[in-house]
């Protein structure tokens, strides 16, 4: 079976799945700890990307509204595909001041880099959202929709087009690989530190286009100097509002629509360390809820054009084991998966404990 038909059948069996989960009501447990450190809020990936700006919101707005009586420190460590990040929390068993904020590199970058982890590894606290890809070109290009860069990268040489996306094998190359599927030609995939470097390199002209997730190109396309062609999911984008050019989020079309057959949707959790108590982490989904709540948080759900969904407890981890084996399937038919018996990364030295 081609791959764009199993990717289509994975997309259509597995999200209505992962959707479903989204609406189950987390427990609230009353607190019965707090932090007594600063908090250390780890981002496996690098600076200017959408894990990295809504790690820095978070801490930015855990302060002003005073939910908190310990700083949040934000952290980045993108090596090996973001497994630093992760490793370094699994190192860090007992420590309940360390978060980290995860993308769904929580599942392709071990499956990439052949590094022993999973999500089980560590402790998940709550998703807090789930984040659009979006397909862009340069504002000054040719391709005015979707269907103008397929023909485009149908008639051109096999390599031509360059496609920018954060890390190797990880989110964008993955969908970059369903969008050569879509097209019968091959594309030159440029891996760059993070969201933000990818966005700026596509308006600079470095690459030809992107996928980056709608916060982190946002603020370029205000600017005049990007522009988006197609969202990744299976409907339009609900977010009201004109940003450029008389258009908007809702004036996107789905790229199912114009023949390319990929949905895509990524995770934004926040996990902690192992062998977190059920009051820590009840403590942090408390926390969680309160953000959230309030009308900044959800500015910044509309500004970046999010799918509000949030969970944790066993829902969430029910969603994250269908959404692991989910990323198994399309990391082995996309060929991004490490072959077996390859080497793997070497991980961080583990981290001093603080209690």
């Amino acid at each position: 079976m081609p791959l764009t038909d199993r990717c289509a059948r994975l997309f259509r069996h597995a999200l209505p799945l992962l959707a479903a989960l989204s609406v189950l009501p987390a427990a609230q447990p009353a607190l019965a700890w707090e932090p007594t450190a600063p908090i250390e809020l780890v981002v496996p990936a690098g600076t200017g990307g959408g894990a990295d700006q809504m790690a820095r919101f978070i801490a930015q707005l855990a302060t002003g509204k005073q939910l908190l009586r310990q700083p949040i420190n934000v952290v980045n460590q993108p090596g090996n595909s973001g497994m630093d990040g992760l490793m370094d929390i699994k190192a860090s068993k007992g420590n309940p001041h360390k978060l980290v904020i995860t993308l769904s590199n929580l599942f392709t970058a071990p499956l990439a880099t052949g590094v022993d982890f999973q999500w089980r590894d560590i402790t998940p606290v709550q998703m807090l959202a789930l984040d659009q890809f979006v397909l862009w070109v340069n504002a000054t290009a040719p391709h005015k929709t979707a269907k103008d860069l397929l023909d485009a990268l149908r008639a051109a040489p096999p390599g031509t087009f360059k496609l920018g996306g954060t890390g190797s094998k990880q989110e964008d190359q993955l969908i970059g690989v369903l969008l050569e599927t879509a097209a019968a030609t091959r594309i030159t995939y440029v891996p760059l530190k993070g969201g933000g470097d990818v966005a700026r390199a596509l308006a600079a002209g470095e690459v030809d286009m992107t996928v980056n997730n709608p916060i982190e190109a946002e603020a370029l396309w205000r600017q005049g100097k990007l522009r988006p062609l197609c969202v990744f999911d299976g409907q339009r984008l609900d977010t009201p509002g004109k940003l450029s050019g008389g258009q908007g989020w809702t004036d996107l079309p789905t790229c199912m629509s114009v023949g390319i057959p990929a949905q895509y949707l990524m995770l934004r959790g926040i996990f902690t360390t192992p062998g977190a108590t059920p009051e820590q982490v009840a403590f942090y989904v408390q926390l969680f809820d309160k953000l959230r709540a309030t009308p900044e948080w959800k500015d910044f759900m509309a500004r970046g054009a999010f799918k509000q969904t949030a969970m944790s407890g066993d829902a969430f981890g029910e969603w994250l084991d269908k959404a692991s084996r989910y990323h198994a399937v399309l990391m082995r038919e996309s060929k991004l998966k490490a072959a077996p018996g390859a080497a793997p990364q070497p991980a961080p030295a583990p981290a001093p404990a603080k209690k």
